[in-house]
């Protein structure tokens, strides 16, 4: 659909968003992963590419890609919204790399490009933060009220639609293309590496978790997992 889009002469500018108001979206699917085969290293690795894919569709748009998030912002979603050029959110937001406690890896690592060292205790802790961290961070652009979100954004995106196109994209361009000199594409590729190792080896907790899951359920097995941070919150 970006690319449908992107060819588009009437669009300038893109808004992404979830729906149901409930979150942007949780990230990729428990149940789904519990039902799944266990892959090999070669079948990780294009996993990780495909899925690497996608979140990088908003970056390659040759014209700037909101995130309008409101509620959960979590693991690959948190990937595909940072990919994106702007975040606005909702007052209720959350935000958090959440695989990290699934011992999973991250297959789009942005972070670092977006708040700096200061994701190594997000990604480390796999806490969830509210929209003051995360506003902090420079995470998120600007926090509005949650009935005022969409209004909101959406004089943003007409404001940035009255700039002529060749500005939106050849500012786009160069913007990306300073990230790119700086080395993020070799930054990426590690990324996906480190992700797929990860993905393909089996950890004492994700051979638990995992153990729970298939036995009990996702349900209980979620419980487990969140019992072993609960302490330390």
């Amino acid at each position: 659909m970006v690319n449908v889009l992107d060819e588009d002469p009437e669009v300038r500018v893109l808004v992404l968003t979830g729906e149901g108001g409930k979150s942007f979206s949780t990230g990729y699917d428990l149940k789904e992963a519990a039902q799944a085969e266990k892959k090999s290293v070669e079948e990780w690795s294009n996993y990780v590419r495909a899925n690497h894919h996608f979140t990088e569709c908003v970056w390659n748009c040759s014209k700037p890609v909101i995130a309008m998030i409101d509620g959960y912002c979590l693991a690959g979603a948190l990937e595909f919204a940072q990919m994106c050029d702007l975040r606005y959110c909702s007052e209720d937001s959350q935000f958090g790399v959440v695989e990290t406690r699934f011992s999973t890896g991250i297959t789009t690592m942005i972070m670092p490009w977006i708040v700096g060292a200061r994701c190594r205790e997000m990604i480390y802790t796999g806490d969830l933060v509210d929209v003051e961290e995360a506003l902090r961070l420079g995470l998120v652009n600007r926090v509005y009220p949650k009935a005022e979100l969409h209004d909101e954004v959406m004089k943003i995106a007409k404001r940035m639609a009255q700039v002529s196109m060749q500005c939106l994209k050849w500012n786009k361009r160069s913007l990306n293309g300073v990230a790119m000199a700086q080395g993020m594409n070799a930054a990426m590729e590690q990324g996906m590496h480190a992700c797929t190792l990860m993905n393909a080896s089996v950890s004492p907790e994700f051979q638990k978790f995992d153990e729970i899951r298939r036995s009990e359920g996702l349900k209980a097995a979620l419980a487990w997992r969140e019992e072993q941070f609960r302490q330390y919150e």
